[in-house]
This record gives C-alpha cells, structure tokens and sequence, in this order.
C-alpha cells in the first residue's frame, strides 16, 4: 500500500517501541519520514536503516525535549531535511515514562513530565502549523491511563489528558484548512525496552485477563492505526482519541 506517497511526515521518539513502529509503517506507506530522537541517536539511525532497507526515504533529527530551545533546535533539523518541502503529517510521540505515584514523585521529575508530554507537544503544533500543508494531520500519542484510576501514573495520566484536551480545541481550531487532529491511546503495549518488565510472574496473563483481545498490544498494532488516521481515509474523522488498547479493561469477562 502506498497511499502516502509524496507526503512527508515528522515523528518524534522514532529510535524505539511505538515511535520506530510508526515511522516504519508511515514509510511503507509512501511518506518520506523525519524520525526524532532525543538521546538514542544509534535507535533513530537504525529506524532510519530499516525504512532505507525496505526501500523508503527517512531522515533522522535530534532534538532533546522539555529543555529550551527544544522545538527550534528540532524544527532547524527539519526544515534541513524538508528542503522547502510541506509537512503533511505530524505524529506527536516522545514522551517521559511515568514518574511515580503521589507522595514519591519530585516536584524536579513532576516538570520534565510535563515539559516533555505537555509542553513540548504544544509548542511543536504550534511551529508545524505553518507548515502544514492543507488536510495535514496531527496525531498524538496518548494512553488508556486517562481513562483508568492507576495510583502509580497520576501525573503522567494527567499529561495525557491535556493532550487530548489540546486535541479536541485544536481539531476544532484547524478544521477549515481540512487539517485533522487525532489521538491514540495504546493500553499495555510490549516493547523491546519494556519486554522485562513484562516477565515478571503472572503480570501478562493478568493484563491479557483483562483485554477483550485477550493479549498485550505490541507496536505495530498501534502503528497501523496511526496510518489510518494519516491516511485520506480518515479525512472524516477529526478531534478523537481513539482507543487502541485491544479493549483494556471495559469490564469483567466472565
């Protein structure tokens, strides 16, 4: 399929897990593909490597987030390798892991949360807008926490929420220039970063208990539904966030 061919897409946190899944499905849709890192330069090179390999175009960026300069030191390395080019598709995925339940999290590790899941998001709208072409996309990677009580990802669940707030006023903002504004919020997704964490005894099978597909997600899973939203398909389909867990936790199974 290549229903993206000719467009060009900024993603950022491509170097790994969900990120490196998207921009990798976003170019093998056709789209030439700016893959962000913040730290893991060798991660976004291999993302980078692989779109090449399979025949696709992408560039890799960096840019650390939540610190100042962040968004012009990021949108320097893009308009270098758009050379003048439109953006058509921003997917807005770097984030900062959770940072702990009330009463453990520092009010130093409560600001980089949300400067990298907030702020950074918002302000990188802001400079893509102008150069975004018409029936762009703007997609944001958020998470079934906001829907679920976890006292471990209060904050992090909170940063997630105003991203879909800023998903719905901006959809709504952009829509007359045929500019959609989506979320996905992926549930329990298995990395190659997270894997371990998933090995710890009966933690799989209880999460998988709890999802109507009776499995974790993995990237991919999440990837594909990024591309439909990028893709014309989608044209319709505008300020949501679309749930993307596998039906995590929607009520007892039995």
């Amino acid at each position: 399929m290549s229903d993206l061919t000719g467009r060009t897409a900024l993603v950022t946190g491509a170097s790994r897990g969900i990120g490196q899944a998207i921009a990798v499905r976003l170019a093998a849709r056709g789209a030439v593909v700016v893959a962000h890192f913040g730290t893991d330069e060798a991660g976004a090179t291999a993302t980078v490597e692989r779109i090449v390999r399979a025949g696709g175009t992408a560039y890799a960026v960096g840019a650390e987030l939540g610190v100042d300069g962040d968004v012009e030191t990021l949108f320097a390395g893009v308009g270098a390798r758009l050379a003048g080019r439109p953006l058509d598709i921003l997917v807005n995925n770097a984030a900062a892991p959770p940072a702990g339940p009330l009463g453990a999290t520092t009010r130093a590790a409560f600001d980089h949360l949300f400067a990298v899941n907030v702020r950074a998001p918002y302000f990188i709208v802001e400079r893509a807008v102008p150069l975004l072409s018409d029936g762009g996309r703007i997609i944001t990677i958020s998470s079934a926490a906001t829907r679920m009580a976890n006292a471990t990802q209060t904050s992090f669940a909170m940063t997630k929420g105003a991203i879909e707030t800023m998903t719905l006023t901006l959809a709504n903002q952009l829509g007359a220039r045929g500019i959609t504004v989506n979320a996905v919020a992926p549930g329990a997704t298995r990395t190659a970063t997270n894997g371990p964490v998933f090995e710890a005894p009966g933690l799989t099978e209880l999460i998988s208990g709890m999802t109507a597909l009776d499995r974790l997600g993995e990237p991919d899973d999440v990837a594909d539904v990024v591309a439909f939203l990028a893709s014309d398909a989608a044209r319709w389909v505008t300020g949501q966030v679309i749930d993307a867990t596998g039906g995590l936790f929607l009520g007892p199974r039995t």
